[in-house]
């Protein structure tokens, strides 16, 4: 249902902490001229912890509204308790996403039959298709293979992709074995997604397109026609960046990387995340500069 490169997209605050919508809709134009071939607001990336739900359903609504269907959207929805959850999907939907995109419960750490239950419950009446979004270094909770294949051979209809940011590259041929080539498996991270693409994958949720777009959607093109060796110099590229982007604590980096390159892009973060460090702005910088960008 998805392939290439997808960014997990920042969202804009001015000075005062509200978002900026004029400035958000200008880049998800450019996101879609550079070759994005899908979007996916209030993510991690979009800050979506720091946003109340009736701010980050809006966010989603003009995220909509600016891509005129000429790309899929994917709603960032997921919550911790499933109640929440559950109207997050009624929201998204509302607001004219084609997709969501949900992790599994965090902080209350449930077991792997409660993440069964969790995303079983989603399923029932689910109005719209489900990307996973396996993340168990910020959700703590970890959606192992033989849960994954649970879900999804339990739901098929519903469950239509996982990104993966597992960091463990054998689970694309696990996912395979058990859900069939035609499962749409996505990266979570960017530095992997040349070993996740040809062990199977077919995209990316990509943080580094958000800065690098075209790179970005060009990298993801070659591997899809079997083009290695293109795909490596482009990987080659990019990896300085998909690194300092992660120098500190995110979005701070890639805030400060957009504004590089976009210099009308506004700065504000809201607590508790803050702008990078002089490090990981150096970082970036050597990053931007290695990318050509």
């Amino acid at each position: 249902m998805f392939t290439g490169s997808i960014p997990a997209l920042v969202t804009p605050f001015d000075d005062d902490g509200a978002f900026a919508e004029q400035i958000y809709r200008d880049f998800i134009e450019w996101q879609i001229s550079e070759g994005s071939s899908a979007l996916v607001p209030c993510g991690t990336t979009g800050e979506a912890a720091t946003l109340t739900k009736e701010e980050q359903f809006a966010i989603v609504r003009v995220c909509v509204d600016q891509a005129r269907g000429r790309v899929p959207v994917i709603a960032g929805a997921g919550s911790n308790d499933t109640r929440v959850a559950r109207a997050n999907l009624l929201a998204a939907k509302e607001a004219g996403a084609d997709a969501a995109l949900m992790v599994p419960p965090y902080y209350n750490r449930p077991g792997q039959e409660g993440i069964f239950r969790h995303f079983e419950t989603l399923a029932q009446d689910a109005p719209l298709p489900i990307v996973l979004y396996n993340v168990p270094a910020r959700t703590v909770t970890d959606i192992l293979p033989d849960t994954l294949a649970r879900i999804v051979q339990a739901f098929p209809q519903v469950f239509v992709a996982v990104k993966d940011a597992s960091g463990v590259i054998t689970r694309v041929s696990q996912h395979r074995a058990s859900l069939g080539e035609n499962f749409c498996q996505l990266s979570g991270n960017d530095d992997l997604a040349l070993a996740f693409n040809a062990t199977g994958g077919v995209g990316c949720i990509s943080v580094s397109a958000n800065v690098a777009p075209r790179l970005c959607a060009d990298f993801q093109a070659a591997c899809a026609s079997g083009d290695y060796a293109k795909a490596r110099t482009l990987h080659d590229r990019l990896f300085p960046l998909h690194t300092a982007l992660f120098t500190d604590a995110s979005p701070g980096p890639v805030k400060y990387a957009v504004s590089k390159v976009r210099p009308d892009f506004p700065r504000g973060l809201r607590l508790p995340m803050t702008w990078p460090g002089e490090a990981s702005r150096h970082a970036v910088d050597a990053g931007l500069a290695h990318a050509g960008l």
